[in-house]
């Protein structure tokens, strides 16, 4: 279905039955957007896994797809975005360190 394939940035729900866990992280990898994802589940060390298999830039275990914390990189992946802001991470990135000294004396 389209809405399952485009990023829609709305409050809309696409359900796909899966075969398997290995066939819904092949349907959740099958986009070629790659915003947030989220994996819901009572077993959160599992949940942690299957979040590392999808291909998002933000993956939540039993949350909402999209957060926006300050202190934490907030991007996507693929098609999404062009990618990361928020926290030290971003500073670190558009920063470039440079050093100037200044000798006013002769240096022995």
């Amino acid at each position: 279905m389209p809405a399952a394939k485009n990023e829609v940035f709305g409050p809309v729900c696409c359900i796909i039955k899966a075969d398997s866990e290995d066939d819904a992280v092949r349907i959740a990898n099958d986009t070629e957007y790659g915003l947030s994802g989220s994996v819901f589940t009572t077993d959160l060390y599992h949940g942690i896994q299957v979040a590392k298999r999808i291909e998002p830039g933000m993956a939540h275990v039993n949350d909402q797809p999209i957060n926006d914390e300050p202190h934490v990189m907030f991007g996507g992946e693929k098609a999404s975005g062009i990618g990361r802001f928020n926290a030290q991470w971003v500073v670190d990135k558009f920063t470039t360190q440079k050093w100037v000294s200044v000798q006013t004396e002769y240096r022995f």
